[in-house]
């Protein structure tokens, strides 16, 4: 059997799951005065909003959450974004209780959960090596929480017989860890924690251990789970794909604060700061300053490109822009798109060299420079339209809502 496997008890000490407040029991060793004898169905429970009100939590000097507020709508699937380092897997274990907070709040609806232990919130979280028993089965290793709590045998195959049926594992249901992909037994651990119906499902990077085209098909698996059941989920991970490809909002953390949350699409088209443009993906800056503000919002900003017009944000800003202002004018690479020699001098137009071209099979990347040479660009193509060889000259544009004042 994989060492690696060996290695879980550790994992399982370090987070406490060992006990899930409790010592670990033998089926045997289980008080059978109040055993429990019906659970809820699967996904059928109320869903549970979570709030998190000014959560700060120090580390010695490091400040690893610095008044962390953020509202979690019950049956949501929410993403803690961020860096390594940036504070997220510190939230998480503080919404599970393995991390005491130094301020703040936890309120499960109107349930204050500061102050209460981990085995009585109700969560269950899946951690990021999995943390399977080597010597049980995958049914067993399902079952593992309903027997801790008590369930009945009856019902406890019930229940796991039902779940496996959701994660698509009920032919391996008697096969070890040792003998499932990772993939496999990934789907193993959202099961064991769904199992239970928890009133909130915590995921820490539950694909990381997973190469490329995993992680894509257990991308989809976790949002079709998480359209059958319907729990409120919180899930970590500092890949943008998963969390713009997955998340119905995004938190993005940076250095213990969330600096912005939205839908995927806004956070990414409409950043609120340089960190959440870069960190989502690609961006070109261009240093300029604000000429003119027009009544409905457009802004007309002097850059060495010329001028550009720039459309109102869809969000109102936290400071309404003024003529005189110093801004960054950021747009995605995929927002520039090839326009003909006659269009120079049209809004948003204006020359540059191809510096470099290099094809990705699906996409073509190319490094531009302005005409003037001060300006450094990016720009992605699906391999059509803009296909310059190096050091051509062309002609850009952009639409006045691709461009964001930063």
């Amino acid at each position: 059997m994989n060492s690696k496997h060996y290695s879980i008890n550790s994992k399982l000490k370090d987070y406490e799951l060992s006990s899930l407040g409790q010592d670990l029991h033998d089926e045997q060793d289980l008080d059978p005065v109040n055993p429990v004898d019906h659970v809820e169905e699967i996904g059928h429970q109320l869903a549970v909003g979570v709030q998190i009100g000014n959560l700060s939590k120090r580390f010695g000097e490091t400040i690893a959450l610095d008044q962390v507020s953020i509202k979690v709508a019950p049956g949501e699937l929410f993403f803690l974004l961020g860096p390594s380092g940036c504070g997220k897997t510190t939230l998480l274990r503080t919404i599970a209780g393995f991390v005491e907070p130094d301020a703040g709040e936890v309120i499960f609806d109107a349930r204050d959960m500061t102050a209460v232990p981990p085995h009585k919130r109700n969560t269950a979280l899946v951690f990021q090596g999995y943390a399977l028993w080597p010597h049980m089965t995958v049914a067993q290793n399902v079952e593992y929480g309903l027997r801790v709590r008590g369930v009945l045998t009856s019902e406890r195959r019930r229940r796991v017989s039902e779940i496996l049926e959701v994660v698509h594992l009920a032919d391996l249901a008697g096969r070890y860890p040792s003998e499932l992909s990772g993939g496999q037994q990934q789907r193993v651990a959202v099961a064991r924690a769904i199992v239970v119906n928890p009133d909130v499902l915590l995921l820490d990077e539950p694909l990381s251990n997973l190469d490329t085209p995993l992680r894509a098909e257990m991308r989809r698996e976790i949002l079709r789970i998480h359209r059958q059941t319907g729990i409120t989920t919180i899930y970590v991970t500092h890949d943008q794909k998963e969390a713009l490809s997955m998340g119905q909002r995004v938190a993005i953390l940076d250095r213990g604060r969330i600096v912005q949350i939205g839908r995927p699409d806004e956070c990414y088209k409409q950043p609120r700061t340089p960190f959440v443009a870069h960190f989502l993906g690609e961006a070109n800056f261009v240093e300029g300053r604000i000429a003119t503000v027009h009544g409905d919002g457009t802004c007309e900003v002097t850059t060495s490109l010329g001028r550009m017009v720039v459309a109102p944000p869809s969000e109102p800003a936290a400071s309404r822009p003024v003529a005189g202002q110093n801004v960054r004018c950021c747009f995605r690479p995929e927002s520039l798109r090839l326009v003909g020699p006659g269009e120079v001098g049209a809004t948003n137009c204006f020359r540059a060299r191809v510096a470099s071209r290099t094809y990705l099979g699906g996409t073509v990347e190319y490094e531009l420079k302005a005409a003037d040479g001060s300006v450094a660009l990016r720009a992605i193509t699906l391999g059509v339209g803009l296909d310059k060889a190096e050091g051509s000259e062309i002609v850009l544009a952009l639409a006045p809502g691709d461009i964001v004042l930063l």
